[in-house]
């Protein structure tokens, strides 16, 4: 199952276990972990968490939600942050990577964190976000499971300076609005709507008929399907299906819908996680989506920036939908 990044309370998601930014000592504190305790019940909350008696960072331990719609809390002591050198990574790493094990052993589908370590122990959030996004995606290349990465605001995190600079320029100087291209289309800026054909150049039998070539026959010689055609490039990239949807951030019976169905037809942004878990190039990329009937335009800041990673041959689904998210733009997969 996917990894979703999500603008949200933590503790109003309805997933089977929440995981609580915590210290070594399991007590209520400020910030995330002070918002679980009140949302959960300080009191029977903290009960169970004496009983426990404290946890080491980078390690992870559970108890009951209570009163929270999520079945579990998975208690978690990030790093405090030192400068980098105090094995920091490896220990923000261990908390993301505990918690997604101890949720598998409750056999949990679905699972939230927040970004941890990053509210007042000061780890920086651009690094803390690709340590959770890297061991997250790794986890799910070999488990199923629904993953949240829950941010109150976009402040909250962040595409590298350069990056969100690099595509910023790329819409600039690519994305051109949908009022300019009526303008080129019909040569003045004072108009709005397309003249008629002359009456000549118009025959109804035109639609149907085309050098008597009859609208059956025509719908007899449809191209491959969507379907068809995601599983010609599946065995042409040698390809599993498993690794092609864990890598378009798909679900598994999102994928088996698809695979099984030759009329269906998926989203636009599911069809474009396909093809960047296939790694299509930008000419490849535009003959799948045209099997589900889409397009990229240059009128559209989404298909700017799916058009920007393709063009950087940076087929990493994860930093697409971190970039995707700081524009304001939908996310690819899930």
């Amino acid at each position: 199952m996917p990894l979703e990044i999500v603008r949200q309370d933590l503790t109003k998601m309805n997933v089977d276990a929440i995981v609580n930014a915590a210290n070594t000592s399991l007590k209520m504190g400020g910030g995330v972990c002070g918002a679980i305790f009140q949302a959960a019940g300080a009191m029977e909350l903290q009960k169970a968490c004496d009983q426990i008696g404290g946890c080491k960072v980078g390690e992870a331990v559970i108890t009951d939600g209570f009163n929270l719609d999520a079945k579990y809390i998975i208690h978690t002591p990030g790093p405090i942050w030192q400068g980098g050198s105090h094995n920091e990574a490896a220990q923000l790493k261990a908390s993301y990577f505990n918690s997604l094990e101890l949720a598998k052993k409750h056999q949990c589908e679905s699972i939230a964190f927040p970004l941890i370590s990053t509210g007042i122990y000061g780890y920086p959030k651009e690094e803390a976000l690709q340590i959770a996004i890297s061991t997250i995606s790794s986890f799910l290349l070999h488990n199923e499971m629904l993953v949240y990465l829950v941010v109150f605001d976009k402040k909250s995190f962040g595409v590298s300076k350069k990056l969100f600079t690099s595509i910023h320029q790329y819409i600039d100087e690519h994305y051109v609005e949908q009022v300019e291209l009526t303008f080129q289309r019909y040569g003045r800026e004072d108009r709005y709507e397309m003249e008629p054909l002359p009456e000549e150049e118009f025959k109804i039998e035109d639609i149907f008929e085309v050098k008597n070539e009859s609208l059956v026959n025509r719908l007899d010689q449809l191209d491959e399907s969507f379907s068809e055609r995601l599983l010609r490039f599946i065995d042409e990239k040698e390809m599993t299906d498993v690794e092609t949807y864990k890598r378009a951030n798909i679900d598994r019976r999102l994928f088996s819908k698809i695979r099984n169905g030759a009329d269906y037809t998926p989203a636009k942004k599911t069809a474009i996680a396909f093809a960047i878990a296939l790694r299509l190039n930008f000419e490849e990329t535009t003959d799948l989506l045209s099997a589900a009937g889409y397009t990229l335009s240059r009128s559209s800041k989404f298909d700017v920036i799916i058009e920007f990673f393709i063009q950087q041959a940076n087929y990493n689904i994860h930093e697409i939908n971190e970039a995707l998210f700081a524009f304001d733009q939908p996310i690819l997969g899930a």
